[in-house]
């Protein structure tokens, strides 16, 4: 039995659940959110909390019972709080901006670089070198701010770029002068 696929996911106020036709539909305060439920796995729904069984011991079926659980938990999560991802720019004249649903980034390049973000992603930025994105969808927010970070990846002998708060940037020593 799967140590993570066992536990169950707690449902919290105002937080409702849909299933049908193997989609399962969580809605809360945050907006929306759907995943399809894979046919190895069955869903016991309550008031309270979703029971993620398996169909059987199969190979497959073993190894979906803990990813079902964890996305149904991040969905649950998602739409009650949110997801938060920090991204911190470094480097001289590096800077962003934020107007209305584009994220507007200059990043040393011959031109301003416009980042339209996708639906349910929100951004905030903070003295123009940091920026908090927020959003319901995991995988959505760590896929925005990754093609955010893909822009001016964080380079090892000056550590300039964009990361995310807290990373640590391997650094490199330059070139040593000959005596």
């Amino acid at each position: 039995m799967s140590r993570i696929g066992k536990v169950p996911v707690p449902l919290f106020d105002g937080i409702k659940t849909v299933f049908k036709d193997d989609i399962l539909t969580v809605n809360g305060p945050n907006g929306a959110l759907s995943q399809k439920i894979d046919g190895d796995i069955t869903l016991e729904i309550s008031d309270k909390e979703i029971v993620v069984k398996r169909r059987d011991d199969s190979r497959r079926a073993r190894s979906m019972h803990g990813l079902m659980r964890t996305l149904i938990n991040n969905m649950v999560t998602g739409v009650k709080d949110g997801f938060t991802r920090k991204l911190d720019i470094v480097g001289v004249g590096y800077r962003a901006d934020v107007q209305g649903n584009v994220l507007n980034l200059n990043l040393g390049f011959s031109h301003p670089i416009k980042y339209n973000l996708p639906q349910g992603i929100k951004a905030q930025v903070e003295k123009q070198t940091s920026i908090i994105l927020q959003g319901a969808d995991k995988q959505l927010l760590g896929q925005v701010a990754a093609e955010i970070r893909a822009f001016r990846k964080p380079e090892p002998y000056k550590g300039k770029g964009i990361i995310y708060a807290g990373e640590h940037i391997r650094r490199k020593a330059g070139k040593a002068v000959a005596k």
